[in-house]
């Protein structure tokens, strides 16, 4: 069986140590296996604290790192990588204190940042991009902890929309993090995406087709959990949507009505779901 996670994205944005608090319990109780943190902020959240109320509820950790407009990898000043980098390399520091094996995320551009690139153009930016990801990549190897970065749609990034773009751009020692959202716009066939990552494969997110609960869509959840067992994923199926009653997340988001009764039932009925699997 596949470890089941869900993200706290789903009910509040950015994460309190109060919040962690307040959540982990019910999470516990509904039978989840995995707590993903987001790194909005260094500071939002003290990882030791995380850390303690996750053991006191037997949960584990993943985390998510986030890429709001300033934080760049590719294609801005050096001062800007410079500073994206120390903020990946936080977020590897904070995955080390909650027991994260994988820090997660689209870790090359701000979400949103889009601009149109020759090929030419487009292998430049790629081999800016592993320049770049280097020193996090060491700092990421020397602490035992795997960075994946996460192709999203179109609408949000114009450099990694695919499996097959993100195995071109990443070094080879760099992990991929699959999100059924973005896989369902972009991939032709998502289970032979996930065949074509294979070992890659270090984190794995999933909702529905709309962004909500898992199962009640039209995706080929047997299929693709298939594969990923096929090519011996052995991470979390991490639930991973959002509040619509947070102004600045459901506009980043584009949740722009509510996708599930409940946030609550989102989560239980997704988790019961993915157990069917």
């Amino acid at each position: 069986m596949f470890s089941i996670g869900v993200n706290t994205w789903v009910w509040v944005s950015p994460l309190t140590d109060d919040d962690l608090v307040r959540l982990a319990p019910r999470i516990a109780r509904w039978g989840f296996d995995v707590v993903e943190l987001p790194v909005e902020r260094p500071g939002d959240w003290n990882p030791d604290k995380a850390a303690a109320v996750l053991a006191e509820h037997g949960l584990a950790a993943s985390v998510v790192l986030v890429m709001p407009p300033g934080r760049e990898l590719v294609a801005a000043f050096q001062e800007t990588v410079r500073e994206t980098q120390d903020y990946l390399r936080h977020c590897v520091d904070v995955a080390v204190t909650v027991g994260s094996p994988v820090v997660g995320g689209p870790a090359y551009a701000s979400v949103g940042r889009t601009w149109r690139l020759s090929p030419d153009e487009r292998r430049g930016v790629y081999a800016e991009l592993r320049e770049h990801l280097r020193p996090v990549l060491d700092h990421a190897g020397e602490r035992g902890v795997k960075l994946a970065v996460e192709p999203l749609n179109r609408y949000e990034t114009s450099l990694v929309n695919t499996v097959e773009q993100a195995l071109d751009a990443l070094p080879e020692d760099c992990h991929l993090a699959l999100d059924v959202y973005h896989m369902n716009i972009e991939e032709k066939d998502p289970v032979q995406a996930v065949r074509l990552a294979a070992d890659r494969i270090a984190h794995v997110q999933v909702c529905g087709t709309d962004r909500g609960t898992p199962g009640a869509d039209r995706f080929d959840w047997p299929g693709f959990t298939e594969a990923l067992r096929d090519v011996g994923y052995a991470g979390p199926l991490v639930i991973e949507s959002f509040t619509a009653h947070n102004q600045s997340i459901a506009t980043a988001a584009s949740i722009w009505r509510p996708l599930a009764e409940s946030q609550d039932a989102l989560a239980a009925d997704g988790l019961a779901y993915l157990r069917t699997l």
